[in-house]
């Protein structure tokens, strides 16, 4: 038990304690969420931890090495917590968390006992199930650098510095007309050549859907209609009146690098690497299979 003060043990030892648990959730845009398991509202950290939301959480399981922590959230769907429709557009996907141990009778004694991220979300019977992942979590995953022909960048990011606010990269409007939240058209808009934002994303500006966004699938012409689809639905209700911004789309080759975006220097790709044909090749020109140079 790690990161305990003086005063949170000496609560503990004493015999007889007042305590409670407390979660913090904060999702990727910034809203916050405080929950308590006590029968009154907490405050601390500058958050109010409500004590009517029905949210519980079972005995973390926490080990020493790389393993992920292992617990589970579990609440009841409220309008005045977490929704149904927040969960179902993503906000709390990957959303932060931390579990505090605290002395109801005074909160500045207390003891984060956990902090990490949410991991998969399931739904069943008017309630949510929320899977804890610990930090270690992102020492799991592979990283560095991967040798490839296409660029590994994402537009716009650190790698890239590529800046999408340049005229010409992105376009900020009102909804027209869009079907399943997935197709989206407009009249005109013929200052972008097609296919300019394939590849690109949509987020959302405002309405039920605002800070939601898609990988744009196709962009074409379609009669006098400027036709924008997503590879999947913005998960959120959207219709007409509603402001997107459409991003200009990357295929990661060196030559739209070059010539789309003028932006050569920060290519992260490999374009030269030899490709299975040239591994495969026989090494001789002409004549007798000898195994020496290929000249």
């Amino acid at each position: 038990m790690t990161g305990m003060d003086t005063r949170f043990q000496d609560h503990v030892a004493g015999g007889l304690t007042t305590l409670c648990r407390a979660w913090a959730i904060t999702r990727r845009d910034g809203v916050q969420y405080g929950f308590t398991d006590h029968d009154c509202s907490l405050a601390f950290e500058g958050l109010t931890f409500r004590a009517d939301t029905g949210l519980s959480a079972m005995a973390l399981q926490q080990s020493t090495g790389l393993s992920v922590d292992n617990s589970e959230a579990i609440g009841a769907l409220s309008d005045a917590a977490i929704t149904e429709e927040d969960i179902e557009a993503g906000r709390f996907d990957q959303a932060e968390v931390r579990a505090w141990l605290v002395n109801w009778a005074d909160v500045t004694v207390r003891w984060l006992q956990f902090r990490g991220t949410l991991g998969q979300l399931r739904r069943s019977g008017g309630a949510f199930h929320a899977e804890l992942r610990g930090l270690t979590e992102a020492l799991n995953r592979p990283l560095g650098r991967i040798y490839q022909t296409p660029c590994t960048a994402v537009l716009g990011d650190r790698a890239c510095a590529f800046d999408l606010e340049q005229p010409g990269y992105a376009e900020t409007l009102a909804i027209a007309h869009v079907e399943d939240g997935r197709i989206f058209r407009w009249s005109g808009m013929t200052e972008f050549e097609p296919g300019w934002f394939a590849r690109g994303r949509l987020s959302v500006l405002s309405g039920a859907a605002n800070g939601l966004w898609g990988l744009i699938k196709h962009d074409r012409f379609d009669g006098n209609a400027r036709l924008i689809e997503l590879w999947e639905p913005i998960r959120a209700p959207i219709g007409p009146g509603d402001r997107v911004r459409l991003e200009a789309g990357c295929d990661k080759r060196m030559e739209t690098c070059r010539l789309k975006f003028n932006n050569l220097v920060n290519f992260q790709g490999f374009p030269d690497i030899p490709g299975d044909d040239w591994v495969m090749a026989v090494p001789r020109r002409s004549g007798a299979n000898t195994g020496k140079s290929r000249r």
